[in-house]
């Protein structure tokens, strides 16, 4: 496996369409060279699931919303229930995107990517979590992504692997 398979692999559950999971690779690479760990398709408390997380290494918290076309986005407005959870949140679109849509009155920055990376246009506001909100997203963060190691190197463990979602 390439290197770039093994990436998109690890990065794409195969729900998304061709065009989200390539916006989703360029975010990860990008939140990697910025120095965030990200992690994709993370279910939250409030039984949303994001499409893309990221840690820091201070904690701080970024969630990025992937819109691949203007009907995604008009017909998807739940992203103001991840504010609650992140530091700063993220629009990443294609490059084809009509950004002109996009929020501009919210506290939301905008990524454009494609399959080889992607640039910030706009950086959002910073709003700290609580002490207490940060401690329950990093663990949730922390629990998944141990999860997933070990589904990986041991799949017949997965069936016990307790969901906490």
């Amino acid at each position: 496996m390439s290197d770039d398979d093994a990436l998109s692999h690890a990065t794409s559950d195969g729900r998304q369409s061709p065009v989200a999971a390539a916006v989703q690779r360029g975010v990860c690479r990008m939140l990697i060279h910025m120095g965030h760990m990200p992690i994709t398709e993370l279910g939250l408390k409030n039984g949303r699931r994001v499409d893309v997380a990221s840690l820091d290494k201070k904690g701080d918290v970024i969630i990025v919303e992937i819109k691949s076309s203007l009907a995604d986005f008009r017909v998807d407005q739940k992203w103001p229930e991840y504010l609650d959870y992140c530091d700063r949140f993220f629009f990443a679109v294609p490059p084809d995107f009509p950004l002109d849509v996009l929020p501009d009155d919210a506290p939301v920055g905008i990524i454009v990517a494609d399959k080889f990376g992607a640039e910030v246009l706009r950086e959002p506001d910073r709003d700290a979590l609580s002490a207490a909100r940060r401690k329950a997203v990093t663990v949730l963060f922390a629990r998944a992504a141990a999860a997933r190691v070990h589904q990986a190197l041991d799949p017949g463990v997965s069936a016990l692997l307790v969901n906490d979602d």
